[in-house]
């Protein structure tokens, strides 16, 4: 799949956003919270709209889902849908925490094919097409290659999990793998892009709060680095379903682990229980 245009597309946006968010950065914005969700901020916005503009002025014909824009539904139409988070961990993000990113990827027939993950304080940028491999390039504009960890024991695991959003939940995934290594960073895009760098081995998050524009950027690059993503009972995500939620919950790895600690979280989060 001939991708070159649209992850260059992708990535130049994804910088201009992040300038954008960067800007904002410290600088005491103004917090507003929508109904039953998380903060949001004008830099959310603003990032938004900016990705939303260039993504639809070159491919007018794709369909567009992002977090700061209702979802009316037309991209379950489309074969190509760009799936947008202007401002992963935004929660970090007015702490004055650099666990924040900028996120864009694209779905062709329900399964992420590309994506972009950039934080913008840093200036490290993750990037992968389907079939080419995933890369992250550094501040300098130096290209690595990016390969998930040899792991396989998931009690020797290394556990990415959020900061903002911790629960007890964890506490028991941790118990129940035997896991004692654990780090904390707010962005999904950021927790697997250290999974992608082989730096961590898992990230477990029962909770159905993640939607489609938190993963699929993440799940391309992963993906292309050899690591694997599901819900909580090993199913592939669904991009293709009516709502933009991903309601069983997340398990990212090396791909390496993943059969064995969905077999001993089974018990903790069957459908039943």
């Amino acid at each position: 799949m001939e991708l070159s245009h649209e992850i260059a597309v992708a990535e130049r946006l994804a910088r201009e956003a992040a300038a954008i968010v960067a800007g904002y950065f410290g600088t005491g914005i103004k917090v507003e919270y929508k109904p039953g969700e998380g903060p949001v901020t004008q830099a959310d916005r603003e990032a938004d709209a900016l990705i939303g503009r260039g993504l639809r002025a070159a491919f007018p014909d794709d369909g567009l889902l992002t977090e700061e824009t209702p979802d009316d539904g037309s991209r379950r139409t489309r074969e190509r849908v760009w799936m947008v988070d202007p401002l992963d961990g935004t929660a970090d993000f007015v702490r004055g925490r650099t666990g924040f990113a900028v996120m864009i990827g694209l779905c062709v027939a329900g399964r992420p094919v590309l994506g972009v993950v950039l934080q913008p304080t840093s200036g490290v940028l993750y990037r992968a097409t389907a079939g080419q491999g995933a890369v992250e390039v550094g501040p300098d504009g130096r290209v690595r290659r990016l390969q998930v960890s040899s792991v396989d024991d998931p009690a020797e695991a290394r556990l990415v999990a959020s900061k903002s959003h911790r629960d007890e939940a964890i506490d028991r995934v941790r118990a129940a793998l035997h896991i004692h290594d654990e780090l904390n960073v707010g962005s999904v895009g950021l927790k697997l892009g250290l999974i992608a760098r082989g730096e961590r081995d898992l990230y477990v998050n029962p909770a159905s709060h993640a939607s489609l524009w938190d993963t699929c950027g993440p799940e391309a690059i992963l993906a292309e680095a050899g690591g694997r993503i599901s819900d909580l009972d090993g199913a592939p995500l669904d991009y293709l379903g009516a709502s933009p939620r991903h309601t069983r919950g997340l398990v990212a790895s090396n791909g390496r682990l993943h059969g064995a600690v969905l077999e001993k979280l089974r018990p903790l989060f069957s459908r039943g229980g």
